[in-house]
Parts: structure tokens; C-alpha cells; sequence
């Protein structure tokens, strides 16, 4: 039998727009301080889109990034996906736009919505398309501008979210090397613990929504966390087992950036040591979908993870959705 197609990491890109906001700014702009922001949540700072950036440029950055780490241009790609919940627009998909940018001719571009795991089930997506042989190069991105949608005088979510973007590009290969798992799931039961009540086709925009801030993150802040701390816990459980690994087998775990204190729980529950969990949400906050990338990238450029590095991402976020993956660098 032919040895099976593996989709396997063959560059990465970031991006990070330069504007930092911190702690101590936010004192200054809603009723809280760096002391109770960083002691509920690890945040420090975070960066904010300025003026003349967005999505798309955040993403068309990292996706330059990400095709210069692999050796390769725009004319090498065979597919974009850009996981994103801030898109340039309803329509058409944040991922045309980068695909223009690129001057990626004719190839197929689409945007995937699943909030803080969307980077992972990009990654799922596109290691489908190139183990069944339909494309050998996938672009695969995940790009916010999450702060245009926060509402500053509510100070339980403005000190949360931050903007950046991250990319890696997916190339075939027949040795042990790529994806190894991906586990999705969703819960659409949970759909009001974190969303954006207006501007969609069950509320559109009027007036009225813009006047009630319904076109700002809401999010239910306890739901939230205790969804988080048990989804955290099961992926590691999930992706280990299916795996057959322990945690000694584990070079780095990469989870979405949420709160520092749901990543320590997780670590103990299983005895990863806090030096295996890749954490730089002190420095971004959450920033959903380029989460996982930001860290992971950061992680790999500091030479905590290397060729034969077996990598474990984990997610969950809004929607609600929940995934983990297994890799082999």
C-alpha cells in the first residue's frame, strides 16, 4: 500500500500591530486596575489594531511571514482558509481579501467562523484536503481585530481581548512528520455564553442596536470559564489517550490563550509541568482565533519545540466549540 499523505508544518508567520494597551492604560478608562486584571485573568498587556489595519492586513502579514518561512511565494499556494470571527466584512470572506493582497491567483479562499478554536479547525480542514490528495499546499490562518468590537465601559470584557494574527502553511509528506489527530466538537446550546448579539440577520443593524451596544462582545463570564477549565481538561485527556502518549511524551502544549489560571489547573490535573504549556497571554490576552498560532509560533522561534517535537494544541471559545490536535513538528 502507498504510504499515507500527512499534512506537516512547512513555515510560520506572524502578526502583531504595534499599539500596546496596558493594564495601567485601562485604569485610566473603565473602574478596574492591573492588580485585579492580573490576578483573575494573567494579562498584562495586549495590542490593538491602529488605524488603516484590520483583518485582512493583520492576516495578509502573517501569511507573508508564514510563505517566507517556507521558502515559498504566493504561486506555490493551492488553498486559503482564514479562521476569524472579526471578518472585513459579512462578505465576501476576509480570506479573498488576503488572497488579492498576496496576487495568489485563482485559488480557492474561504473564511471558517469557530471563534477561539477556528485556528485548529482550519488546521483539521485543510490536513483533510491534502491526505485525500486535492491539494498539496495549504495556507491556513488565524486573524483578529477583536478590540473594534469591545465595549470599554464594561470593564469585565475590555481587559480581555487583544488583535494579532497568525499563519502557517500545510505541506504534503509521506513520513511520520504533520498532523497526527484533530478532535472537533460544538455545543450550539451554549451560543449566548460569548457572542455579538447584533448585526447579523436575526438582529441587523439599526439605530437602535448601535444605540443599545449590541454590536459589542457580550459574554456571561462564569459560564465561560467553568466551559473552559473542563474543556481544557478533557482535550488533554482526549488528545493523550487517542495518541497513546503521556505526558512525558509531550514536548510543548500549545492552548488558546484565555486565562492563566485555567491554564495552571489543567497542567496539574494531568502533571505537566508549567514549563511544557506554552503561556503569552500576559503579553497579547486573548486574541481567539490567532491565539494558538501567536503562541506556537513564539514558542518555535524561542527553540522550545524543533524537528521531531511532538506538539499538542488545544481550544475552546464561543459557539461553543472545543478542539484539540496532535503534531509532529
Amino acid at each position: 500500500m502507498p504510504e499515507r499523505l500527512r499534512a506537516a508544518v512547512a513555515g510560520m508567520g506572524v502578526a502583531i500591530p504595534p499599539r500596546v494597551l496596558t493594564n495601567a492604560d485601562l485604569e485610566k478608562m473603565v473602574e478596574t486596575s492591573d492588580e485585579w486584571i492580573t490576578q483573575r485573568t494573567g494579562i498584562k498587556e495586549r495590542r490593538i489594531v491602529a488605524d488603516g489595519q484590520s483583518t485582512a492586513t493583520l492576516a495578509t502579514e502573517a501569511a507573508r511571514n508564514a510563505l517566507a518561512d517556507a521558502g515559498m511565494t504566493s504561486a506555490d499556494i493551492d488553498l486559503i482558509i482564514c479562521a476569524t470571527i472579526t471578518p472585513e466584512m459579512i462578505f465576501p470572506a476576509t480570506a479573498c481579501f488576503v488572497q488579492q493582497a498576496l496576487g495568489a491567483v485563482d485559488v480557492p479562499a474561504f473564511d471558517l467562523s469557530a471563534a477561539c478554536s477556528g485556528f485548529i479547525y482550519a488546521l483539521s480542514i485543510a490536513a483533510q484536503f491534502i491526505e485525500a490528495g486535492v491539494y498539496r499546499r495549504v495556507l491556513v490562518i488565524g486573524a483578529e481585530a477583536l478590540t473594534r468590537f469591545v465595549d470599554y465601559s464594561d470593564r469585565a470584557s475590555c481587559v480581555l481581548f487583544g488583535d494579532g494574527a497568525g499563519a502557517a502553511v500545510l505541506q504534503a509528506g509521506r513520513d511520520d512528520r504533520g498532523l497526527l489527530y484533530s478532535v472537533l466538537h460544538a455545543d450550539g446550546g451554549g451560543w449566548d455564553y460569548i457572542h455579538i448579539p447584533a448585526g447579523g440577520a436575526r438582529t441587523p443593524s439599526s439605530r437602535a442596536t448601535v444605540g443599545a451596544g449590541g454590536h459589542y462582545i457580550k459574554m456571561r463570564g462564569r459560564e465561560v470559564y467553568r466551559f473552559a477549565v473542563e474543556k481544557m481538561q478533557w482535550l488533554l485527556g482526549d488528545c493523550l489517550e487517542h495518541c497513546n502518549l503521556r505526558p512525558e511524551d509531550v514536548d510543548l502544549v500549545v492552548p488558546h490563550q484565555v486565562n492563566v489560571r485555567i491554564l495552571r489547573s489543567a497542567a496539574e490535573k494531568f502533571n505537566f509541568p508549567m514549563d511544557k504549556i506554552a503561556v503569552n497571554i500576559d503579553r497579547y490576552g486573548n486574541t481567539a482565533a490567532a491565539s494558538i498560532p501567536l503562541a506556537w509560533y513564539e514558542a518555535r522561534q524561542a527553540g522550545r519545540v524543533g524537528p521531531g517535537s511532538t506538539v499538542m494544541l488545544i481550544a475552546f471559545g464561543a459557539g461553543l466549540t472545543w478542539a484539540g490536535a496532535v503534531l509532529k513538528m
